[in-house]
Protein backbone atom coordinates (compact mmCIF):
# COMPACT_ATOMS: atom_id res chain seq x y z
CA UNK A 1 0.00 0.00 0.00
CA UNK A 2 1.15 3.65 0.04
CA UNK A 3 1.72 5.96 2.46
CA UNK A 4 -1.00 9.02 2.58
CA UNK A 5 1.76 11.25 0.20
CA UNK A 6 2.25 14.66 2.42
CA UNK A 7 3.90 18.24 0.50
CA UNK A 8 7.21 18.93 1.96
CA UNK A 9 7.78 21.58 -0.77
CA UNK A 10 6.75 23.56 -3.64
CA UNK A 11 8.23 25.18 -6.80
CA UNK A 12 6.83 27.55 -9.70
CA UNK A 13 8.36 27.70 -12.88
CA UNK A 14 7.98 31.09 -14.83
CA UNK A 15 7.80 32.00 -18.52
CA UNK A 16 11.96 33.01 -18.06
CA UNK A 17 12.88 29.83 -16.78
CA UNK A 18 12.92 31.17 -13.34
CA UNK A 19 12.34 28.65 -10.25
CA UNK A 20 10.78 30.45 -7.42
CA UNK A 21 10.40 28.23 -4.05
CA UNK A 22 6.32 29.66 -3.91
CA UNK A 23 3.23 28.68 -4.92
CA UNK A 24 2.99 31.89 -7.85
CA UNK A 25 2.53 29.13 -10.62
CA UNK A 26 -0.03 27.57 -9.10
CA UNK A 27 -3.54 28.00 -10.98
CA UNK A 28 -7.09 28.26 -9.51
CA UNK A 29 -9.70 25.89 -10.96
CA UNK A 30 -12.23 27.66 -13.18
CA UNK A 31 -15.68 26.05 -12.02
CA UNK A 32 -17.69 27.34 -14.93
CA UNK A 33 -16.02 24.73 -17.28
CA UNK A 34 -18.35 22.10 -15.70
CA UNK A 35 -21.56 23.77 -16.71
CA UNK A 36 -22.57 24.07 -20.26
CA UNK A 37 -19.34 25.85 -21.54
CA UNK A 38 -17.50 25.20 -25.14
CA UNK A 39 -14.80 26.28 -26.52
CA UNK A 40 -12.42 26.45 -29.11
CA UNK A 41 -8.67 24.66 -28.57
CA UNK A 42 -7.10 25.53 -31.86
CA UNK A 43 -7.29 29.06 -30.79
CA UNK A 44 -3.42 30.53 -29.85
CA UNK A 45 -1.84 27.40 -32.15
CA UNK A 46 0.40 29.55 -33.98
CA UNK A 47 1.75 31.67 -30.80
CA UNK A 48 2.09 28.45 -28.72
CA UNK A 49 5.37 28.35 -27.04
CA UNK A 50 6.10 24.94 -26.61
CA UNK A 51 8.97 23.23 -23.71
CA UNK A 52 12.39 24.33 -23.90
CA UNK A 53 14.95 21.33 -25.39
CA UNK A 54 16.89 21.72 -21.92
CA UNK A 55 13.96 21.91 -19.59
CA UNK A 56 14.15 17.94 -18.96
CA UNK A 57 17.78 17.68 -17.97
CA UNK A 58 17.61 21.01 -15.38
CA UNK A 59 14.08 19.59 -14.32
CA UNK A 60 15.63 16.78 -11.69
CA UNK A 61 18.10 19.68 -10.41
CA UNK A 62 15.62 22.01 -9.83
CA UNK A 63 13.54 18.94 -7.71
CA UNK A 64 16.57 18.41 -5.96
CA UNK A 65 17.35 22.30 -5.09
CA UNK A 66 13.86 22.54 -3.95
CA UNK A 67 14.06 19.50 -1.31
CA UNK A 68 17.67 20.28 0.35
CA UNK A 69 15.15 23.72 1.05
CA UNK A 70 14.07 21.60 3.66
CA UNK A 71 15.80 18.46 3.87
CA UNK A 72 19.84 18.43 5.40
CA UNK A 73 19.92 14.75 5.14
CA UNK A 74 18.69 12.18 2.59
CA UNK A 75 19.82 9.41 4.89
CA UNK A 76 16.31 8.01 5.39
CA UNK A 77 15.02 8.33 1.83
CA UNK A 78 15.09 4.81 -0.37
CA UNK A 79 14.13 6.38 -3.67
CA UNK A 80 14.16 10.24 -4.91
CA UNK A 81 12.16 10.38 -8.76
CA UNK A 82 9.95 12.28 -10.42
CA UNK A 83 6.16 11.15 -10.82
CA UNK A 84 6.82 10.28 -14.37
CA UNK A 85 8.96 6.96 -13.22
CA UNK A 86 6.37 5.60 -11.24
CA UNK A 87 3.92 6.15 -13.74
CA UNK A 88 5.18 4.08 -16.31
CA UNK A 89 6.69 1.29 -13.48
CA UNK A 90 2.91 1.21 -12.20
CA UNK A 91 0.85 1.31 -15.66
CA UNK A 92 2.87 -1.66 -17.21
CA UNK A 93 0.76 -3.93 -14.72
CA UNK A 94 -1.74 -3.76 -17.43
CA UNK A 95 -0.04 -2.30 -19.86
CA UNK A 96 2.79 -3.88 -21.86
CA UNK A 97 2.62 -2.32 -25.02
CA UNK A 98 4.84 0.97 -23.99
CA UNK A 99 8.72 0.85 -23.94
CA UNK A 100 10.39 2.50 -21.29
CA UNK A 101 13.62 3.39 -19.40
CA UNK A 102 15.12 5.53 -16.86
CA UNK A 103 18.15 6.35 -15.18
CA UNK A 104 19.51 4.58 -11.86
CA UNK A 105 22.15 6.28 -9.53
CA UNK A 106 22.73 4.96 -6.36
CA UNK A 107 24.59 7.57 -3.67
CA UNK A 108 24.99 7.01 0.27
CA UNK A 109 22.16 4.56 0.11
CA UNK A 110 19.43 6.83 -1.80
CA UNK A 111 18.64 5.78 -4.97
CA UNK A 112 18.27 8.73 -7.57
CA UNK A 113 15.87 8.17 -10.68
CA UNK A 114 15.71 10.07 -13.45
CA UNK A 115 13.55 10.66 -16.22
CA UNK A 116 14.71 9.46 -20.04
CA UNK A 117 12.70 9.73 -22.82
CA UNK A 118 12.61 7.16 -25.62
CA UNK A 119 13.15 8.17 -29.34
CA UNK A 120 9.32 9.11 -30.72
CA UNK A 121 8.94 9.18 -34.79
CA UNK A 122 8.54 13.31 -35.47
CA UNK A 123 5.04 14.49 -34.90
CA UNK A 124 2.53 15.19 -37.87
CA UNK A 125 0.59 18.66 -37.56
CA UNK A 126 -2.35 16.93 -36.58
CA UNK A 127 -0.43 15.11 -33.61
CA UNK A 128 1.28 18.63 -32.61
CA UNK A 129 -2.36 20.29 -32.44
CA UNK A 130 -3.95 17.20 -30.51
CA UNK A 131 -0.70 18.25 -28.11
CA UNK A 132 -1.83 21.59 -28.03
CA UNK A 133 -4.77 21.03 -27.09
CA UNK A 134 -4.48 19.54 -23.80
CA UNK A 135 -2.37 22.33 -22.82
CA UNK A 136 -4.69 24.92 -24.26
CA UNK A 137 -7.67 23.33 -22.08
CA UNK A 138 -5.59 23.93 -18.82
CA UNK A 139 -5.39 27.73 -19.68
CA UNK A 140 -9.29 27.33 -20.16
CA UNK A 141 -10.12 25.45 -16.91
CA UNK A 142 -8.11 28.10 -14.95
CA UNK A 143 -8.69 31.50 -14.07
CA UNK A 144 -6.99 34.48 -15.61
CA UNK A 145 -8.25 37.85 -14.32
CA UNK A 146 -7.60 39.62 -17.06
CA UNK A 147 -8.99 37.49 -19.50
CA UNK A 148 -12.35 37.08 -17.70
CA UNK A 149 -12.58 40.49 -16.96
CA UNK A 150 -13.13 40.91 -20.88
CA UNK A 151 -15.49 37.69 -20.63
CA UNK A 152 -17.99 39.23 -18.49
CA UNK A 153 -17.88 42.55 -20.41
CA UNK A 154 -18.44 40.72 -23.74
CA UNK A 155 -15.15 41.22 -25.24
CA UNK A 156 -12.96 38.69 -26.28
CA UNK A 157 -10.02 40.56 -25.66
CA UNK A 158 -6.01 39.96 -26.47
CA UNK A 159 -5.00 36.30 -26.67
CA UNK A 160 -3.39 34.75 -24.28
CA UNK A 161 -0.13 32.89 -25.59
CA UNK A 162 0.07 29.35 -23.81
CA UNK A 163 3.47 28.31 -22.73
CA UNK A 164 4.80 24.99 -21.90
CA UNK A 165 7.56 26.07 -19.94
CA UNK A 166 5.09 27.37 -17.02
CA UNK A 167 4.57 24.87 -14.17
CA UNK A 168 4.13 24.38 -10.91
CA UNK A 169 5.37 21.45 -8.89
CA UNK A 170 4.50 19.73 -5.69
CA UNK A 171 7.17 17.45 -3.72
CA UNK A 172 5.94 15.16 -1.63
CA UNK A 173 7.35 12.06 0.95
CA UNK A 174 5.58 8.81 0.70
CA UNK A 175 5.86 4.98 1.52
CA UNK A 176 5.41 2.37 -0.73
CA UNK A 177 6.10 -0.76 0.98
CA UNK A 178 9.19 -0.54 2.89
CA UNK A 179 10.58 2.01 0.82
CA UNK A 180 10.46 6.23 1.74
CA UNK A 181 10.12 8.22 -1.45
CA UNK A 182 10.44 11.72 -2.66
CA UNK A 183 8.76 12.54 -5.54
CA UNK A 184 8.12 15.63 -7.81
CA UNK A 185 4.93 16.20 -9.51
CA UNK A 186 3.46 19.33 -12.05
CA UNK A 187 0.16 20.08 -10.48
CA UNK A 188 -2.29 21.35 -13.26
CA UNK A 189 -4.66 24.09 -10.88
CA UNK A 190 -6.43 24.04 -7.41
CA UNK A 191 -9.70 24.06 -6.38
CA UNK A 192 -11.35 25.33 -2.82
CA UNK A 193 -12.90 22.91 -1.03
CA UNK A 194 -16.16 23.58 1.27
CA UNK A 195 -13.52 24.15 4.43
CA UNK A 196 -11.80 26.45 2.73
CA UNK A 197 -8.72 24.50 2.10
CA UNK A 198 -7.08 24.04 -1.57
CA UNK A 199 -7.28 20.47 -3.06
CA UNK A 200 -5.45 19.75 -6.05
CA UNK A 201 -7.06 18.70 -9.28
CA UNK A 202 -5.52 17.17 -12.34
CA UNK A 203 -6.90 18.49 -16.22
CA UNK A 204 -6.76 15.89 -18.96
CA UNK A 205 -8.52 15.77 -22.09
CA UNK A 206 -10.19 13.23 -24.46
CA UNK A 207 -11.76 12.37 -27.24
CA UNK A 208 -15.90 12.12 -26.65
CA UNK A 209 -16.47 8.95 -26.08
CA UNK A 210 -19.08 6.34 -27.97
CA UNK A 211 -20.63 3.22 -27.10
CA UNK A 212 -17.54 1.65 -28.63
CA UNK A 213 -14.99 3.87 -27.05
CA UNK A 214 -16.39 4.06 -23.91
CA UNK A 215 -14.90 0.73 -22.86
CA UNK A 216 -11.44 1.07 -23.77
CA UNK A 217 -11.67 4.65 -22.23
CA UNK A 218 -12.11 3.24 -18.55
CA UNK A 219 -9.87 -0.12 -19.19
CA UNK A 220 -6.22 2.68 -20.26
CA UNK A 221 -7.37 6.28 -19.95
CA UNK A 222 -8.43 6.01 -16.31
CA UNK A 223 -5.98 3.48 -15.32
CA UNK A 224 -3.51 6.29 -16.25
CA UNK A 225 -5.70 8.96 -15.09
CA UNK A 226 -5.71 7.65 -12.04
CA UNK A 227 -2.44 6.63 -11.35
CA UNK A 228 -0.73 9.99 -11.95
CA UNK A 229 -2.92 11.81 -9.51
CA UNK A 230 -3.18 8.38 -6.75
CA UNK A 231 0.83 8.70 -6.53
CA UNK A 232 0.75 12.17 -5.29
CA UNK A 233 -2.41 12.43 -3.66
CA UNK A 234 -4.53 14.35 -5.62
CA UNK A 235 -8.45 13.84 -5.11
CA UNK A 236 -10.01 15.15 -8.12
CA UNK A 237 -9.48 14.43 -11.98
CA UNK A 238 -11.56 16.87 -14.51
CA UNK A 239 -11.63 15.75 -18.03
CA UNK A 240 -12.58 17.87 -20.88
CA UNK A 241 -14.28 15.80 -23.73
CA UNK A 242 -13.76 17.38 -26.98
CA UNK A 243 -14.42 16.53 -31.11
CA UNK A 244 -11.95 15.42 -34.13
CA UNK A 245 -11.82 19.54 -34.81
CA UNK A 246 -10.29 20.57 -31.51
CA UNK A 247 -13.83 21.55 -30.13
CA UNK A 248 -14.57 21.21 -26.45
CA UNK A 249 -17.63 19.90 -25.98
CA UNK A 250 -18.22 19.61 -21.81
CA UNK A 251 -16.04 18.88 -19.11
CA UNK A 252 -16.50 15.97 -16.17
CA UNK A 253 -15.34 15.75 -12.66
CA UNK A 254 -14.29 12.82 -11.16
CA UNK A 255 -12.76 11.50 -7.56
CA UNK A 256 -9.61 9.77 -8.01
CA UNK A 257 -10.29 6.93 -5.44
CA UNK A 258 -14.20 6.78 -6.66
CA UNK A 259 -12.31 5.74 -10.64
CA UNK A 260 -10.17 2.64 -8.81
CA UNK A 261 -13.38 1.42 -6.68
CA UNK A 262 -15.81 1.61 -10.19
CA UNK A 263 -12.82 0.09 -12.11
CA UNK A 264 -12.26 -2.87 -9.53
CA UNK A 265 -16.42 -3.49 -9.60
CA UNK A 266 -16.10 -4.02 -13.64
CA UNK A 267 -13.13 -5.98 -13.10
CA UNK A 268 -11.48 -3.80 -15.31
CA UNK A 269 -8.33 -3.29 -13.62
CA UNK A 270 -7.13 -3.12 -9.49
CA UNK A 271 -5.28 -0.26 -7.79
CA UNK A 272 -3.89 -2.78 -5.48
CA UNK A 273 -2.21 -4.84 -8.09
CA UNK A 274 -0.26 -2.02 -9.52
CA UNK A 275 1.09 -1.13 -6.48
CA UNK A 276 2.17 -4.41 -5.57
CA UNK A 277 4.03 -4.57 -8.49
CA UNK A 278 5.91 -1.77 -7.98
CA UNK A 279 6.36 -2.75 -4.73
CA UNK A 280 8.10 -5.83 -6.37
CA UNK A 281 9.84 -3.76 -8.73
CA UNK A 282 11.22 -1.44 -6.62
CA UNK A 283 12.45 -4.02 -3.54
CA UNK A 284 14.23 -6.20 -6.50
CA UNK A 285 15.61 -2.71 -7.96
CA UNK A 286 17.10 -1.37 -4.28
CA UNK A 287 18.59 -4.78 -3.88
CA UNK A 288 20.01 -5.03 -7.03
CA UNK A 289 21.83 -1.93 -7.42
CA UNK A 290 25.78 -0.54 -5.53
CA UNK A 291 25.98 2.58 -3.81
CA UNK A 292 27.73 4.33 -6.02
CA UNK A 293 26.47 2.43 -9.13
CA UNK A 294 25.14 3.89 -12.49
CA UNK A 295 22.66 1.97 -14.37
CA UNK A 296 19.74 1.94 -17.00
CA UNK A 297 16.23 0.69 -15.93
CA UNK A 298 14.29 -0.65 -18.96
CA UNK A 299 11.02 -2.47 -20.20
CA UNK A 300 11.22 -4.27 -23.21
CA UNK A 301 7.70 -4.84 -24.99
CA UNK A 302 8.82 -7.38 -27.06
CA UNK A 303 10.43 -9.75 -24.52
CA UNK A 304 7.58 -8.61 -21.87
CA UNK A 305 10.54 -7.86 -19.03
CA UNK A 306 12.44 -5.23 -17.10
CA UNK A 307 16.15 -5.38 -17.10
CA UNK A 308 18.82 -3.55 -15.63
CA UNK A 309 22.36 -2.70 -17.10
CA UNK A 310 25.35 -0.73 -16.06
CA UNK A 311 25.87 2.63 -17.82
CA UNK A 312 29.09 4.44 -17.58
CA UNK A 313 27.52 8.42 -16.50
CA UNK A 314 25.68 10.22 -13.57
CA UNK A 315 23.63 13.08 -14.82
CA UNK A 316 25.56 16.06 -13.46
CA UNK A 317 22.77 17.74 -11.40
CA UNK A 318 22.76 14.51 -9.36
CA UNK A 319 26.68 14.84 -8.79
CA UNK A 320 26.42 18.34 -8.09
CA UNK A 321 23.61 17.55 -5.35
CA UNK A 322 25.40 14.99 -3.79
CA UNK A 323 28.43 17.94 -3.45
CA UNK A 324 26.65 20.20 -1.88
CA UNK A 325 24.70 17.25 0.45
CA UNK A 326 28.41 16.44 1.60
CA UNK A 327 29.84 20.19 1.76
Amino acid sequence: SLEQPNQICCYSRTPDGTVYYDERCLRKFRRRVLSSFEADLNEGFDSFVQKNDDSESSAFGDLLACVRTKLTSFKDIHFVTFRNNLNKILGTTYSRRDAWEMGVHKRSGTVYLDCRKTPEPPQTELQQRQCYWGYKYEEVATENPQRDLYEMSGDAGPPVAVDANVEFCTVVRTKLGPHRIIMGAEIDCYDVGSDGTKRYTELKTSRELDKRSFERFEKEKLLKFWIQSFLVGVPRIVCGFRDDNGRLLRSDMMLTQEIARKMKQKHYWEGGVCLAFADRVLCWLYGSVNDGGDYTLRYIPNSNRIELVNCDSCPRVISEHIELLES
